[in-house]
């Protein structure tokens, strides 16, 4: 189920696929022969679990291609090799229930994320065989994962069992999430916000761990957009009518000496919508200005995320990107429900390749936010008569707040098969819980001390009980990219314990209280220690808690992992890291990453 909305995307045409590879004892003579259907049976299963499960971010069912025979011997991994180059299969999951030659029937493309599932049944040594093909990829240093069940099955047995369906689709979505990143771009709107080390873009970072380019332009293409008027103006129309219908403007909170004018409001909104079109048509391309004559703007820039600079050689003169990161970032808009583009705040690119992240892993919109704030149980006590935290808040809470508005459903106002807050892939949100969102929401003139030029800022606080994950990648001098990660949840405070918070910084901008996990140990021994240990300004919550996959996908990346609380049995890497160490797999996870270095690195 694609999007069937006009709005533009880089999400059609020839996406990569996940590819199964049946491997088998070649021996012919009586052994192959009796194990081709069951082998071939077996990539179907795993080939069925996958589409049914696994969705590109369009919606669409991922493609499965299967090699066209079993994979006996090196002529026949050949053949598969070839296939996969054809059919643009950018995932490799090998399957089998027997004893099969491990380097022979190998899948050796360095750059192609592989795992390897080895049927655990007595009649037939297909754990053997995974335990030899494992080892020849971490001899070789190709890493793949490997996939065993915990219980013995029954040969021929068509039923999965929960355990592998698990790895094998955590496995799909990280992979596939690393193949849709390989080719795309990163688009740099503007450069350095106000000395943030975030929006300092570092191309060896996108080129050589995430496959990705840089494009780079600089702001005044959007007032020269505007100026020419080189958008498409009848979805300008549109796009601003559904705006005064369904974004409500809330209170003014500038002083009177700052308060701005209906008109000069009224031409800030204008902007701000223009905004929006011209960042989407910069980022996809837009076929509506070929036909008027623009073909070079309208091929956009092949971006899968990007960032606007805005503070403050944009700010102090025009409208800021409040409105355009919110909508943009949001599962929907006035042409309907449509997948997030994914745009940074102040150019931070770091918590855009972050965000991206979350994205291709859930297919949800994601929250950018500043980590601005722990509050102390006492503190808060303090600030609101007494008023005790409790629950998972217990141990204090993290403000999650930022200039630049969050995804309109991080609101809460999407909800699970449970009726609990969630954020939803678009195909799953109903036009109720779209009017929900945008109700939920007002927008404000922007403070007029920040941002000189004008602009309107979302406000909204998400409901609480909603398990999250907040994560965020940090460049480390010497090291490379590293990434942190904590589960928690969403917490919902009284109005007035709220307010009296939230008043004490802008009052524009979108509240989440976070209170993660906390375990006792490292950094996640007190809701206070996970602050301390952030490792910048900025963070970004994802719905659930999904903190096992972004594990799994830095370790295809190399991207080490030096702060998470997820549990160790959710954790999922190649095998190759068992090598590295088995008691403090931390410090395994940073010696391997290093060791077999960034996915497209270059000597």
């Amino acid at each position: 189920m694609s999007s069937n909305n006009s709005s533009p995307t880089i999400w059609k045409g020839d996406l990569p696929k996940i590819g199964i590879r049946p491997t088998i004892d070649g021996r012919l003579g009586g052994v192959r022969e009796s194990l081709e259907d069951q082998t071939m049976n077996l990539a179907k299963t795993v080939a069925e679990l996958i589409a049914s499960n696994v969705r590109y971010p369009n919606g669409d069912p991922v493609e499965c291609v299967i090699s066209e025979s079993c994979i006996g011997g090196v002529a026949e991994a050949a053949e598969c090799d070839a296939l996969f180059r054809r059919e643009n299969v950018g995932v490799s999951l090998t399957v089998t229930p027997c004893w099969c030659y491990g380097s022979e029937t190998m899948d050796m493309d360095p750059l192609r994320p592989k795992a390897v599932f080895g049927f655990n049944g007595t009649e037939r040594p297909g754990a053997v065989y995974l335990a030899a093909v494992l080892a020849g990829h971490t001899q070789k240093g190709i890493p793949a994962f490997g996939i065993y069940g915990r219980d013995v099955q029954e040969a021929g047995t068509s039923t999965m069992p929960a355990d592998v369906t698990a790895k094998i689709l955590d496995f799909a979505r990280c992979g596939l999430a690393a193949a849709l990143m390989k080719g795309k771009a990163y688009l740099s709107m503007g450069g350095t916000s106000m000395g943030i080390a975030g929006s300092m873009l570092n191309y060896d970072f996108w080129e050589k761990w995430l496959g990705m380019r840089v494009e780079d332009i600089d702001m005044s293409e959007f007032i020269g957009r505007m100026n020419k008027g080189q958008y498409d103006a009848a979805e300008y129309e549109k796009a601003l009518a559904w705006v005064k219908e369904n974004c409500p403007e809330g209170k003014d909170y500038n002083s009177d000496d700052t308060k701005r004018s209906r008109e000069q409001l009224d031409s800030e909104w204008e902007d701000c919508v223009k905004m929006v079109l011209i960042a989407r048509d910069l980022m996809v391309g837009n076929p509506k200005l070929a036909e008027m004559g623009l073909k070079e703007q309208a091929q956009g820039h092949q971006a899968i995320a990007s960032g606007f600079q805005g503070q403050r050689q944009w700010t102090d003169h025009f409208p800021n990107g409040d409105f355009m990161e919110a909508i943009l970032n949001t599962s929907f808009d006035w042409n309907g429900k449509r997948t997030p583009y994914i745009v940074a705040t102040e150019n931070d690119g770091l918590n855009a390749a972050t965000m991206l992240f979350g994205h291709l892993l859930t297919n949800t919109g994601q929250v950018f936010a500043d980590l601005r704030t722990y509050w102390s149980p006492d503190a808060v006590a303090s600030a609101c008569d007494g008023y005790q935290l409790d629950g998972v808040a217990a141990d204090g809470l993290l403000h999650l707040i930022n200039s630049g508005p969050a995804t309109l459903d991080g609101t809460g106002q999407q909800k699970d098969a449970d009726g609990n807050p969630t954020m939803k892939p678009f195909w799953d949100i109903t036009d109720e819980e779209v009017d929900a969102c945008l109700k939920a929401t007002t927008w404000h003139p922007s403070i007029t001390e920040y941002f000189p030029g004008g602009g309107m800022s979302s406000r909204f606080a998400t409901l609480g009980g909603m398990p999250a994950t907040m994560t965020r990648i940090n460049l480390v001098s010497g090291l490379g990219p590293a990434l942190q990660i904590a589960e928690g949840y969403t917490v919902e405070l009284p109005k007035n314990v709220h307010d009296t918070l939230d008043l004490r910084t802008n009052p524009t901008w979108p509240t989440t209280w976070f209170a993660p996990i906390v375990t006792g140990r490292g950094a996640f021994t007190s809701t206070y220690d996970v602050m301390n240990s952030w490792g910048a300004n900025h963070c970004v919550m994802t719905a659930g808690h999904v903190g096992h996959l972004f594990i799994t996908l830095a370790s295809i990346l190399r991207i080490p992992v030096y702060m998470h609380n997820v549990a160790g049995e959710r954790v999922f890497r190649p095998s190759a890291w068992n090598a590295f160490g088995t008691d403090n797999i931390e410090s395994a996870d940073f010696r391997a990453c290093e060791n077999f270095g960034p996915l497209y690195g270059r000597a």
